[in-house]
């Protein structure tokens, strides 16, 4: 009969012992204060009194960052928010070297952030984000490498610049379009001038091709509806013309004997 009490407080310590760890997770254990060892996934017991343990999450952890207000390399005041993935490849490390590794990863990107727009231009965080996102990545994962936790992803999400500069932005662009849109008349114009000066050269060379040239002009004219009409004589006819005047002009002036 004694015994049956021994062993009741057996089975007790025994269940008391037994853990689980999911499949993502990973348990630290401390054996009076010190590290011993990562169990996990499934099943496993820990020595009643003597360990303790912290449980790990190894999944990636999406956080966002708040909106930070900044000055880029220009001087030019905005707001800018990221998105950052991350997940504890070393769980050991991540309870052991850092007090609390969520928080660490969050201030050191707020700083990184803040600091890599602060080295570049407006229109460089404008236009090279996926730059930028590198730049960070790397800047963060070095960092964080010492802590067990890999950084996998950072993207900034939103820039918000003040409304002068909106339109100071927006006047920039309407000018670059509009002196797009006189370059691209004046080089029509110029390809459109070289290819009426050719085609002026070849029918220099054949008056059948001038005279044709006459003639589609006057029926297109034609089928517009004009009240007036214009008709090109070829010029051999004004030539013709004018001699017959002055050769009637001069017989009209010689005296009769």
């Amino acid at each position: 009969m004694p015994l049956l009490p021994l062993l009741i407080v057996a089975v007790v310590l025994l269940a008391m012992s037994l853990r689980i760890a999911q499949e993502y997770q990973r348990a630290i254990v401390f054996r009076l204060g010190r590290y011993t060892g990562t169990r996990g996934p499934g099943l496993y017991w820990l020595i009643p009194i003597l360990e303790r343990q912290q449980t790990i999450d190894m999944r990636t952890k999406t956080v966002e960052l708040e909106q930070q207000e900044t000055i880029t390399k220009d001087s030019v005041t905005i707001k800018v928010n990221a998105v950052l993935w991350f997940k504890v490849i070393n769980p050991a490390d991540a309870v052991i070297k850092v007090a609390d590794y969520n928080k660490a990863v969050y201030q050191l990107s707020v700083t990184a952030l803040r600091n890599i727009i602060g080295q570049n231009q407006l229109d460089e965080v404008l236009r090279e984000r996926a730059h930028i996102n590198g730049a960070l990545l790397q800047i963060v994962d070095a960092a964080t490498e010492t802590w067990g936790v890999k950084i996998e992803l950072v993207e900034i999400k939103d820039v918000e610049i003040p409304e002068s500069m909106q339109r100071a932005m927006a006047r920039e662009a309407e000018a670059i379009r509009e002196k797009r849109a006189r370059i691209i008349k004046a080089e029509a114009e110029l390809e459109a001038s070289i290819k009426l000066t050719q085609g002026a050269q070849e029918m220099e060379k054949s008056p059948y091709s001038l005279e044709l040239r006459r003639m589609q002009m006057l029926s297109e004219i034609g089928i517009d509806n004009n009240t007036t009409t214009v008709i090109m004589l070829p010029s051999d006819f004004s030539a013709a013309a004018k001699s017959f005047s002055q050769m009637v002009t001069s017989q009209t002036a010689t005296p009769k004997e």
